[in-house]
């Protein structure tokens, strides 16, 4: 349509809506010009009130603000010390497991002579690093040539790469039930009458299965303050005692007094409430022969400090603000799970509020000199408002009527342009003969309605083909279900489980349970080269070739071969598909198996477990007309651990581009091997999955799983 009423002068529409604006400007201000007449005073009052009240608001705000923020990082860094501080205790009982193994083999062996020499404390050696000391026991019937003594000799050279190893430790020994004591490295601090078998260390390792870690006392070899991780083995002889000594103030230095910078401490607290470690604790002129006494959490009058030394023997992770030695404290803690013990870090609440106290003196300042300024302004703009408020009344409301009415013509015509199109009518077209940006929009809008007609054709016909394609992968994904195993074969004596992940919607591994006449059971898995929807036809063929060969023969070699030929004659293109075809005899506890081009499957057995591939390579099935694979022969035993596999488990990549890799699959199959074969193959996908991360999935992924009870 054509407008055929009086239209303004050719013009941008920048300078019309600029008019509008002006006219609106002034409208407002004739309605806001009144009202500030009367509110202008009562403003300045409230802001003049108001901005001290902000300020303390903005401080209060602050304040809080800051101290939920030391919470959040006290807490991370309690984590962190605890984090610290257990690996310094697990790195030392790795260090007592490996010298207890060491130990327990010099039982049945001749004895070892060692590197270094051994010196009792009234000989001193050239070079006390490579020496060690021995000491008998008052009333010890032991000699220098006895047996027991000779055989302990074969630890010098392990307790001196121990300490060598773990520059954190003082001392690093072996005390036997019968009085032998040997320590490294060499020192002549040993008191008289000195009997390692009535120390706490000693006693405590022999009535714990496992590492024993012992209070603080005061070191017998001059030390200072230390505590001693310790444990026993039995031996022909009686009981050998392996231990080390940390000196408590370096597990504050070290560990401990890291914190912010020197402003927060930490301590160290043992699952009863007796404090290990803390800044200042040290031995003092208390002897060696007496208890050390101990700090405990629990004798702090103040109930939020008790309520924390709970929570914290209770092993849980957590901030509280208590009173401590009469100052207000952050305390974040967090557990040392290893140990049974927990880790706190504390700060005053001061340090944390002490800039919100500067800050404030300031803001009262400048609080006071806004409320002058906001008197003298309020003034001269009520002032400045009568004056032109009166002046632009008159032009407001000459413009307003001719604008208005100028402006709103050509708006009013693409308005009703989109209210046809928003009914359906693609073919509706605007004319504007405006000669500005309005004439623009009206053409834009005329290719607009084209283009819309063109493109909604266009995603009819495209929304179409992607359901109907849609459609049909969803069908193939259920037809490929069907040709998996709907049920786990129960075997008794044994667990199963299988699973198979695509990578896309449709795959192309395979996995088969096959029923034998004699009540064995045969087990396939199977990896079709490439991906899609041809990997699935072709694995649809290959199971269908396999199970059928496999059903008519007992010997996995003749199965294979008989399916090879089937698979090579009815292919059609240069696929193969990699087999491991295996048939458990329960009753004969024995498997046998064969291995076409397929992963090596994984066995792992005994305790500790061992872990290996089974033996047995062939070629791919499709490629050639005769593979002639050899059956293997491998018998079962209780606890045995079966994993077949796909490549696309090991194969599996992360976001740096890494693969997961047959050490990881092991690793997190042998951590969980004690569990049922369910929770195995759980355990092993999540593993997986956490290593993958947001990587796309780049295989198929399928196991077996096989756990002889």
């Amino acid at each position: 349509m054509t407008l055929s009423r009086f239209t303004l002068p050719q013009c941008s529409v920048r300078t019309k809506i600029l008019a509008v604006f002006l006219t609106l400007s002034l409208i407002t201000l004739l309605v806001t010009g009144y009202i500030a007449l009367f509110t202008i005073s009562s403003l300045a009052r409230s802001a003049e009130s108001g901005s001290v009240q902000q300020g303390q608001q903005a401080v209060d705000i602050a304040t809080c603000a800051l101290q939920q923020s030391a919470e959040l990082y006290l807490q991370q860094a309690a984590t962190d010390q605890a984090a610290i501080a257990g690996t310094l205790f697990n790195d030392t009982e790795t260090e007592l497991d490996l010298l207890s193994v060491q130990a327990a083999t010099l039982q049945g062996n001749p004895p070892v002579v060692p590197v270094i020499r051994s010196y009792n404390r009234n000989t001193p050696p050239v070079n006390p690093l490579n020496a060690t000391r021995f000491l008998i026991s008052p009333k010890s019937t032991v000699t220098l040539n006895s047996e027991e003594f000779l055989k302990s000799a074969g630890m010098d050279d392990l307790l001196q790469g121990m300490y060598v190893t773990d520059s954190d430790l003082v001392s690093v020994f072996l005390a036997t039930d019968s009085g032998i004591l040997r320590s490294y490295p060499w020192e002549d601090t040993e008191p008289d009458q000195f009997d390692h078998r009535t120390r706490a260390w000693f006693a405590g390792a022999k009535d714990t299965n496992g590492i024993y870690w012992s209070k603080p006392y005061v070191d017998s070899f001059g030390h200072g303050l230390v505590v001693t991780s310790s444990k026993a083995l039995e031996t022909p002889y009686g009981a050998w005692v392996i231990g080390s000594d940390v000196r408590v103030d370096v597990i504050t230095r070290e560990f401990l007094n890291t914190t912010l910078g020197g402003r927060g401490y930490a301590v160290l607290m043992d699952k009863n409430g007796d404090i290990i470690s803390r800044p200042q604790l040290d031995a003092g002129d208390y002897p060696w022969d007496q208890p050390f006494p101990q700090d405990n959490v629990f004798t702090s009058p103040d109930p939020a400090l008790r309520a924390a030394g709970k929570n914290m023997t209770e092993g849980r992770t957590g901030v509280e603000r208590v009173q401590f030695n009469g100052v207000d404290t952050i305390v974040a803690y967090a557990p040392i799970p290893s140990q049974g013990w927990s880790v706190a870090v504390c700060l005053p609440v001061s340090v944390v509020t002490a800039p919100i106290d500067q800050t404030r003196a300031g803001i009262e300042e400048s609080s006071r000199d806004a409320e002058e300024r906001i008197a003298m302004q309020s003034q001269q703009v009520m002032f400045l408002f009568s004056l032109l408020s009166g002046i632009l009344i008159i032009i407001v409301i000459a413009l307003s009527v001719i604008l208005s009415k100028a402006i709103t013509r050509p708006v009013d015509t693409l308005r009703q342009a989109t209210q046809a199109i928003g009914k359906g009518d693609l073919a509706y077209r605007v004319e504007l003969r405006t000669g500005d940006e309005f004439e623009e929009l009206g053409d834009s809008f005329n290719h607009m309605a084209a283009d819309l007609r063109h493109t909604i054709d266009n995603l009819q016909r495209t929304t179409a083909e992607k359901e109907r394609y849609a459609s049909e992968m969803e069908i193939a994904q259920e037809i490929q279900q069907t040709f998996l195993p709907e049920t786990i074969p129960d075997i008794p004596g044994f667990e199963i489980v299988a699973t198979t992940i695509p990578a896309m919607e449709i795959g192309g591994d395979l996995y088969d349970f096959i029923p034998q006449e004699d009540g064995s059971m045969g087990f396939v898995i199977g990896d079709v080269s490439g991906k899609g929807v041809s990997a699935a036809l072709y694995m649809a063929l290959c199971r269908t070739q396999i199970h059928t060969c496999g059903a008519g023969t007992k010997d996995p070699s003749e199965a294979i071969d008989q399916a090879n030929r089937l698979i090579y004659d009815e292919g059609r293109s240069s696929m193969f598909i990699t087999v491991f075809y295996a048939i458990l005899d329960p009753q004969a506890m024995s498997l046998s198996y064969v291995n076409a081009g397929h992963n090596p499957p994984l066995l792992i057995r005994n305790e500790p477990p061992v872990a290996w591939f089974l033996e047995g390579k062939g070629i791919a099935l499709g490629v050639i007309d005769d593979t002639r694979v050899k059956t293997q022969a491998l018998p079962l035993q209780r606890g045995d651990l079966l994993v077949l596999y796909t490549d696309g488990v090991t194969e599996a990549f992360n976001e740096r581009e890494e693969y997961y890799g047959e050490e990881r699959m092991i690793a997190a199959i042998t951590k969980n091997r004690s569990r049922p074969a369910r929770e195995i193959g759980e355990a092993l996908l999540e593993d997986i999955r956490l290593f993958a991360g947001s990587a796309p999935q780049s295989d198929d992924i399928t196991f077996i799983l096989i756990k002889v009870r």
